[in-house]
């Protein structure tokens, strides 16, 4: 598939990845794959970006931005972040690191936290009202693309948690359509690896210091994450196997519902 996104990239283009620092082109074929793989972002549409504040948000937003230089497809890019009122994060600072790529931030707040301690909402409640405020937003700004920075590392996660807490067989989806195809969820980090994530936002200064939310050590998902490590002493390919189960189901081999 890698050949596929490279010819999608002018003569131009490849003069200018061969400037760039070699974390960012690699994260850059790994996000033009998921995008040519799923039809994630098509020419013309008008996408949100849902910004955290985190590592994994920010890469997101540097690295779309960035394809948008040199990618066939015109597409536009309006990040947004939700300010549940928990004083977590300072927006100033992540209006600057969103100006500094050329956009402008959108601020929605919504008082989820307001007479709560944060480690009084669950992880769900807090995850639900967010993605309800992006929706609207993206309605109210003409966005049918929403984009998340949930990458491989996180599907995996979800695989597990799945399992182990609801007793089913699911994952996150690079591409999901909501409400009959009005809006899109995209996951365009999904072929990469937090740990490639990390490094470049490390190297580039991109995460905004914030108080860590204090469910984050003790949720299922910090759960799954450390089963997934122990995993890897013993088969260090188990991430990437769990992911890659996700196209290689054997039907013939599943239990039938009852």
């Amino acid at each position: 598939m890698g050949r596929q996104v490279d010819r999608c990239i002018t003569p131009a283009g490849r003069k200018r990845t061969r400037r760039i620092p070699v974390l960012q082109e690699r994260l850059s074929r790994q996000v033009g794959r998921a995008i040519c793989d799923y039809k994630l972002i098509e020419d013309g549409d008008r996408v949100l970006v849902a910004l955290s504040g985190g590592k994994d948000s920010l890469v997101l937003l540097k690295i779309l931005q960035w394809r948008r230089t040199f990618v066939p497809i015109r597409y536009d890019l309006v990040p947004v972040y939700v300010d549940l009122g928990d004083g977590a994060l300072s927006v100033d600072e992540l209006r600057r690191r969103v100006d500094a790529e050329g956009l402008e931030l959108v601020v929605k707040k919504h008082d989820l936290f307001r007479g709560r301690r944060r480690e009084e909402v669950s992880c769900f409640w807090c995850a639900w009202n967010r993605r309800k405020v992006l929706f609207q937003t993206a309605r109210e700004l003409g966005c049918r693309k929403v984009a998340l920075g949930h990458h491989k590392d996180d599907i995996v996660e979800t695989v597990l948690m799945n399992l182990l807490f609801e007793g089913e067989i699911s994952a996150m989806t690079p591409r999901r359509e909501m409400f009959k195809g009005r809006l899109v969820i995209i996951r365009p980090l999904a072929y990469a690896e937090e740990r490639l994530i990390e490094r470049f936002a490390g190297m580039s200064g991109l995460a905004v210091p914030g108080v860590p939310c204090p469910n984050g050590k003790v949720s299922q998902r910090a759960f799954a994450k450390r089963i997934i490590h122990e995993a890897g002493r013993v088969a260090p390919g188990a991430k990437t196997n769990i992911f890659r189960s996700l196209t290689r189901i054997k039907k013939e081999y599943l239990l039938a519902a009852v």
